[in-house]
């Protein structure tokens, strides 16, 4: 017979203090109490079949197929049937709340800051010693070796090492500022001179750049950008006051409350 370990609320809440995770936490429902109290000033609700469509989208990221993996999603996470109705009703009321407040921004947006959505097609390798890593960027440029032997050559992730050293499409952004300059200054196809970062020595192949478009998957992204930082605005107008002493545990959200009475 297995021993059974009882774990309370306050356990729960003793952990999370020692694993020091109150003020993330914290922000995380300062976050909902905004974009309910905003969505709610300004009249934003949510319909019966968004929010059915809220809750196929969650089973939907978390390979919910059958009413039994709900099920038992619920009951791993410790989550009833109402919790489950207010995550889809919070994700459908930011996605709302985002398009109201900053879909006629989207475009602007974009044009101000074209150049941080421009994307390169790189491949990389990383070396620990810069003299080698010269003697491959020469050899490269003079034909006595190919990238991808590189790759082969000095690459220990096999994974990584299939795939040539593929990083993908990736913004500037994605970069460390010394290797963003470098890589979206060339004429591809091209390899840079090796970098040094703190990483090791950065041997990259520039394949492609590819200049950006609006389209709809890059809308959604620079709505998303909007979104997120105007929240972390609004979280640093305030003041948290964390109150450890709840007489109520079981108490639900006015806000949530309120939402889903209008």
């Amino acid at each position: 017979m297995s021993n059974v370990l009882t774990v309370s609320v306050l356990d729960i809440l003793y952990q999370i203090r020692i694993s020091c995770q109150i003020p993330t936490l914290a922000e995380a429902i300062a976050t909902r109490k905004i974009i309910i109290d905003t969505a709610l000033k300004n009249g934003i609700k949510v319909e019966p079949e968004e929010l059915q469509q809220a809750a196929d989208q969650i089973r939907l990221a978390n390979q919910l197929t059958k009413a039994e993996d709900t099920w038992a999603w619920l009951n791993k996470y410790h989550l009833t049937l109402d919790d489950f109705e207010d995550m889809a009703h919070t994700n459908i009321l930011s996605n709302k709340l985002a398009i109201y407040l900053f879909e006629e921004n989207v475009e602007k947006f974009f044009y101000q800051h074209q150049l941080d959505y421009t994307g390169a097609v790189t491949y990389e390798v990383i070396v620990d010693d810069e003299d080698v890593a010269l003697e491959l960027f020469y050899a490269v440029q003079e034909g006595e070796i190919s990238f991808q032997e590189i790759v082969r050559q000095y690459v220990k992730e096999p994974e990584v090492r299939r795939a040539g050293g593929y990083q993908g499409i990736r913004r500037r952004t994605d970069f460390r500022p010394e290797i963003a300059a470098a890589v979206f200054a060339t004429t591809p196809p091209q390899i840079l001179k090796p970098i040094v970062t703190q990483k090791g020595v950065h041997l990259i192949w520039v394949e492609e750049i590819i200049q950006p478009e609006l389209d709809e998957q890059l809308r959604v992204t620079i709505l998303g950008d909007l979104f997120a930082a105007w929240l972390k605005q609004e979280i640093e107008k305030l003041e948290i006051v964390i109150q450890l002493e709840e007489k109520n545990c079981d108490a639900k959200d006015d806000l949530v409350k309120s939402m889903k009475a209008s």
